[in-house]
């Protein structure tokens, strides 16, 4: 039997995970219960509710984001732009990285007055000096044959090097900040159920191989997929586990959707 994942407990007493195995232990609890009793982490990657509708799962959760301050210097989490602009003072302790926009092949939201939205953020906090935080700087394999010729940039933007590059079929380029994947609509087992293919991104490049990743709000478990797909190693929380997500993270052999 493989040996669970060794979560640092900070104090009290932890309660019996619902699952855990070498790379995933997963708890059933309110998040605020859990967080206080556990020990530093890599990065938090999470999908709080959002509270953007009158739906009784939709109900913003209070309370939770000062425990993270010491928890964690990374933290992406997902969110719409009302959830932010909400929630603003709760991330005042920390610094905004950058934004992602996950868009999906179907829109949501009722409202036949406003543009179709297809689109939802993720978005980067963290704590300290950038400098000193884990970062493997995001890349695709995609490029075009070309040679580019760079332009004068504000000082302020800092030294890049050469005025030029060459590029070629199939090299690297970095990581656009639109990510296309289709929603999990017709198949997820969560009603806000996100991508393991874009989730892993955020994972891949704020946590190092081996790493710990925390996610306060579990949900299908999608962080702890990802996370365990990509060989790091993950702590989740739900208040309450679907037993087709503790099937998910089971599985043997896991494919990014």
């Amino acid at each position: 039997m493989s040996r669970p994942v060794e979560v640092r407990e900070l104090s009290g007493q932890l309660p019996t995970p619902v699952y855990a195995d070498e790379w995933v232990t997963l708890y059933e609890a309110d998040c605020r219960d859990i967080l206080p009793l556990l020990d530093h982490v890599d990065v938090v990657v999470t999908d709080p509710p959002y509270g953007d509708t009158s739906l009784d799962w939709d109900v913003p959760v209070e309370g939770w984001m000062p425990e993270l301050e010491r928890l964690s210097r990374q933290l992406w989490c997902y969110g719409s732009f009302r959830f932010f602009m909400r929630h603003r003072d709760d991330f005042a302790g920390w610094t905004y990285g950058q934004d992602i926009i996950w868009e999906k092949h179907n829109g949501s939201g009722s409202a036949r007055d406003r543009w179709k939205r297809v689109h939802e953020h993720a978005v980067q906090w963290y704590r300290g000096e950038w400098g000193t935080l884990y970062n493997e700087v995001p890349v695709t394999h995609d490029a075009v044959a070309r040679a580019v010729r760079r332009k004068h940039r504000p000082p302020h933007w800092g030294d890049i090097g050469q005025a030029a590059y060459q590029s070629h079929d199939g090299g690297p380029r970095l990581q656009r900040s639109v990510v296309y994947a289709r929603s999990e609509h017709g198949r997820a087992i969560h009603r806000t159920q996100k991508p393991v293919g874009v989730t892993s991104l955020f994972i891949e490049n704020s946590c190092p191989p081996g790493g710990v990743v925390l996610d306060p709000f579990a949900g299908s478990c999608t962080t702890l997929v990802a996370a365990k797909m990509t060989g790091r190693r993950a702590i989740g929380i739900e208040i309450k586990v679907s037993p087709r997500a503790i099937d998910r993270i089971a599985q043997g052999v896991l494919h990014a959707a």
